[in-house]
Formats: C-alpha cells, structure tokens, sequence
C-alpha cells in the first residue's frame, strides 16, 4: 500500500525542519526520463541514508492506476526510496507552490534542508545529482 496525499497533505513532505537532507523527486512510470533517472536517486538513498539525507519519490501517476502500474513498477524496480502519491487535481493551484519557476513538467526535483531549497526541472545523471546534495551538506 502506498500513501496517498493531496497538496496539502503532503506540504509537510516538503518543508520539514529536522536537520535532514531531503531529495523529492516528481516522476510517474509513464514517464520515460523519469524511470531512466530513478537508478540515480536509488542509488544516493542507499549511498548518503547514514549522512542524514533521505529521498522522496512522490509519484504522479494516475490514482486508479496504483494497484496495476506503480505498485507492480516499485516491486519489479526493488525501489527502496519511500515513494509516495500525489493525488492532486488542481495542478495550476499546487505547481507554483512547490515552485515559482515550475513548468509542470517532469521529471523535477526539489532538494531542501534548514539552510536553503533548490528546484530542478530537469533529468539527473547520478554524478549531477550527488554534486548538488553535496552543496546542500556543507
């Protein structure tokens, strides 16, 4: 089973104030770059969980496809980031929420801690991705 949110419920997701790293993917499994990045953001779960960063995967595939696409996909992809859903309808409401410069268009990432916040509309390569974390834990 997989958490389901709407913006609000999952606001808290993209705020905290813990001293934690947090790395908040948007992506579905429709969308081609967004599986072809996943690998990375797997793989700086597992590399930086002890350095006190943690990844988000909130997914926006459709709601009635949870049960026959997102949960098949996570099993087969062994994903052990903790993905969640955003069931959400009013995207022109909670797009410029989460960013002012957002197009709506994924893949997108959202990296934040206590100190700073920083928006990508863009694919990661894994060596990208670690070099932008590691200016968020200087």
């Amino acid at each position: 089973k997989i958490a389901s949110y709407d913006y609000n419920g999952l606001k808290p997701l993209l705020e905290r104030k813990d001293g934690k790293t947090y790395v908040v993917n948007f992506w579905a499994t429709w969308c081609a770059p967004c599986v072809k990045e996943l690998p990375a953001f797997e793989k700086l779960q597992s590399a930086y969980k002890n350095k006190n960063v943690e990844v988000i995967l909130v997914s926006l595939d459709f709601p009635t496809q949870v049960e026959s696409h997102l949960l098949p996909f996570i099993e087969k992809k062994k994903l052990q980031s903790k993905v969640v859903l955003l069931d959400d309808p009013d995207q022109n409401a909670w797009i410029p929420k989460i960013s002012s410069n957002w197009s709506g268009a994924i893949p997108a990432t959202l990296i934040y801690n206590e100190k700073g916040r920083s928006f990508y509309e863009q694919s990661f390569h894994y060596e990208q991705l670690e070099n932008e974390v590691i200016k968020f834990l200087k």
